[in-house]
């Protein structure tokens, strides 16, 4: 079930999911970073044992979203892919196949090194550094931009919520006076609580809530 989050950032009203998603209305737009599509193929491939679900159930809440909200536009942060060609993408290919009419653009991350020719065959817009869509500024790797506001990924942040006594690690979205970290859109990455602390705010969710800190 989608549980959502209704928030002004920088004087656009911006729609917060716990199912690690930024629906921005007025775009019409899906924001999300980090799927790392072939990230459990790579790691099997390297003889550790993950499980074959991951990706496909990552697909399965991504096409809950964008049917959820009519999404004309998907805008991911980086890296929507983790390694080389594997087995994953081609689960990757049938599943852009369905959404042909969905627009898809992909600002450059650091693990998305697979041919050019790849997003071209595929409908991927591929932005080599950054998007600016007034007002916000898309990049990969959080960075201050003077008198602007960005919007990134990379990180994965996360929170520690509760006491000594007892605590739950989540992830969450960070956002300071002028920047926003997505979480990782993938379950299989691990999380940040430690580099978005002074001056970050946090947006927390589970599998049925979503909440401020």
């Amino acid at each position: 079930m989608i549980e959502v989050l209704e928030k002004e950032i920088h004087g656009e009203i911006l729609i917060f999911t716990n199912l690690r998603a930024l629906f921005w209305k007025k775009e019409n737009a899906l924001i999300i970073s980090d799927l790392h599509v072939g990230k459990a193929a790579h790691f099997r491939k390297n003889g550790i044992a993950i499980p074959t679900d991951i990706l496909k159930k990552d697909l399965e809440n991504l096409e809950q979203l964008l049917n959820h909200f009519e999404v004309h536009h998907l805008l991911i942060v980086g890296d929507l892919f983790h390694a080389g060609k594997n087995s994953e993408l081609d689960i990757f290919c049938d599943w852009r196949k369905q959404f042909s009419h969905l627009k898809i653009t992909l600002i450059k991350g650091n693990h998305d090194r697979i041919k050019k020719e790849f997003y071209c065959d595929n409908c991927i817009d591929l932005i080599e550094d950054h998007l600016q869509i007034p007002p916000f500024i898309f990049v990969h790797e959080p960075k201050i931009q003077e008198n602007e506001f960005t919007i990134s990924g990379h990180i994965h942040p996360g929170i520690v919520v509760g006491n000594h006594k007892e605590s739950v690690k989540l992830p969450c979205f960070s956002y300071s006076k002028n920047q926003l970290v997505l979480p990782a859109f993938s379950e299989f990455t691990g999380l940040d609580t430690k580099t978005l602390k002074r001056n970050f705010k946090a947006i927390a969710f589970t599998k049925g809530l979503i909440f401020e800190v």
